[in-house]
């Protein structure tokens, strides 16, 4: 039997929850305090603008960037969460039967009615948002109109018929009773959606999470109807919260929490849901650091890292780029054997289970192209494709990818609901700004005396003073005779050499010795 466990870490600055199985790092969450989770608060929004150019509005809720609304998150239910604010809210509502995941979406394939979508969205319009993704980079958050609130056992759909019940519950028998038992139980003008938590719960618990999310949802309505956009009107749980009400299964053997404020947060909330779990929290009290304790951090450390080992003597190499996360699969010491065939394709499965537990960990979304070591026989490479989507079925967030190409190549494409761990935890270097490169000390010198050269030919001062950073003056100074010394006697000015560790490597200043006044740019 596998042994999963929470293991939570809460400082003054972040808090980290990680998911792992057999003490191996399966899922990994950080809330920081000056970033908070945003996913799934609802908004009283007014229409900024709207584009029907790219099929999309944008929607002024408060934020720095104006949320994102595109016309195929527009859902059906729009006409009556808009009668919200005349008071006309109707009956004729969306109905339908289906399977869906545990947070209440589907995929949506219908056909998008422009007309109709900007005979009801119109500049200035107030509406109700809820965000479905996290902002990310300069793009503000994507919002939808369908409004899902979640809890512990069920998803409360509100204007909508709908019953669903979550993939996850397989049994037959149990699938039909959850539906029957969401028919009797579902309030007027809702719709429901079963999570994989209800599966063997009782009426009692399905009731109590649902009266908690009506309460929820008609404090909703009362504020909508009394503020002014934009406004704030729900916000859903934290981040350690949520993972509770996601990810806290039956077999979840043990949860430590190294904070005594955070495990008193915990057991109210399982209180109030599940009561019966509360033995399975434990206070974490050794001065050790609890990662440290549970084998983490080195896992977390290799996480960040853009090489990751495999068993067999490979690694997989992880970049970002603009467009995509480009995945590279190097064979390592297995290069020189025989029976390449057999050992590529062994690196190459481990390669495929690696691949999609660091797309977890690290929350990575959009387009990834992987470069699998080549494989020569049509059935080897299926089995890699098939061992992907053997993978991804353990995923949460939506996957799809295509077979492997002649090249060699699967492209992947993953859920993007919030910046990924990398961007959350690290921020652009000030230095190289992102490349991960710095000019060359002999360039940056070239550059200093191609200034020289366009300065003496209409500046009138003889003496200046050279700012740089250390690293660049130590290679001014060296040698017999300085390459300072040299463009002192080839410009005939006086260069007094100023290090600065405030400026960065790849950049240098140069000011009047007069009147201290920059020069730089001026001669540039």
């Amino acid at each position: 039997m596998i042994q999963k466990e929470i293991i939570i870490n809460s400082s003054t600055t972040q808090t980290r929850v990680a998911i792992t199985e057999d003490s191996k790092l399966v899922d990994f969450f950080v809330e920081s305090s000056e970033k908070r989770r945003t996913v799934g608060d609802v908004y009283l929004g007014k229409v900024a603008r709207v584009l029907p150019g790219i099929k999309a509005a944008f929607i002024e809720i408060g934020q720095k960037h104006d949320a994102f609304l595109h016309f195929s998150d527009i859902g059906d239910r729009l006409d009556a969460l808009q009668g919200i604010f005349t008071g006309n809210i109707t009956d004729d509502i969306y109905d339908d039967d289906d399977d869906d995941d545990d947070n209440g979406s589907s995929k949506n394939n219908r056909h998008i009615n422009i007309e109709a979508i900007l005979s009801k969205i119109k500049k200035g319009n107030e509406i109700l948002v809820q965000v479905i993704k996290e902002p990310v980079g300069n793009k503000g958050v994507r919002v939808t109109s369908s409004i899902s609130l979640p809890g512990r056992f069920c998803v409360l759909l509100p204007f909508d018929k709908k019953v669903g019940i979550s993939k996850k519950i397989q049994d037959f028998k149990e699938r039909r009773r959850l539906r029957r038992l969401a028919r009797s139980v579902i309030p007027r003008n809702c719709g429901l959606i079963i999570r994989t938590a209800a599966q063997d719960q009782t009426e009692e618990a399905l009731e109590s999470d649902l009266k908690f999310l009506m309460k929820t949802w008609e404090q909703i309505l009362h504020d909508a109807q009394k503020s002014n956009p934009p406004k704030l009107l729900y916000e859903d749980v934290s981040t350690t919260i949520s993972v509770f009400r996601d990810f806290f299964t039956p077999d979840i053997q043990k949860v430590f929490v190294d904070s005594k404020k955070m495990f008193k947060e915990i057991r109210n909330y399982l209180k109030l849901i599940q009561p019966e779990y509360l033995d399975k929290i434990e206070y974490y009290k050794d001065d050790e650091p609890i990662f440290e304790t549970f084998g983490l951090e080195e896992q977390i450390k290799t996480m960040m890292g853009r090489k990751v080992f495999l068993p067999s003597g490979g690694h997989i190499v992880i970049e970002p780029t603009e467009a995509m996360y480009v995945i590279d699969v190097n064979s390592g010491r297995y290069a020189a054997k025989k029976e390449q065939e057999l050992n590529s394709l062994k690196t190459d499965l481990e390669a495929s289970r690696e691949i999609v537990r660091q797309l977890r960990l690290r929350d990575i979304g959009g387009l990834i192209v992987v470069d699998f070591i080549d494989l020569a026989d049509d059935k080897n490479r299926k089995k890699i494709y098939d061992e992907l989507k053997k993978e991804f079925k353990k995923d949460r967030a939506k996957t799809a990818l295509l077979p492997m190409t002649d090249f060699g190549l699967i492209q992947i494409t993953r859920q993007r609901i919030r910046e990924n761990i990398i961007q959350s935890t690290n921020e652009v270097c000030p230095y190289c700004r992102g490349t991960g490169l710095l000019t060359k000390r002999s360039n940056l010198i070239h550059d200093i005396e191609d200034w020289l050269k366009r300065y003496k030919m209409v500046g009138n001062e003889r003496k200046l003073v050279l700012h740089v950073n250390p690293h660049l003056g130590r290679e001014l100074k060296k040698g017999f005779i300085s390459k300072l010394t040299k463009l002192k006697f080839r410009y005939g000015i006086k260069l007094i050499l100023e290090e600065d560790i405030k400026i960065s490597p790849d950049d240098f200043k140069i000011y009047s010795f007069e009147t201290t006044k920059d020069l730089t740019e001026e001669f540039s």
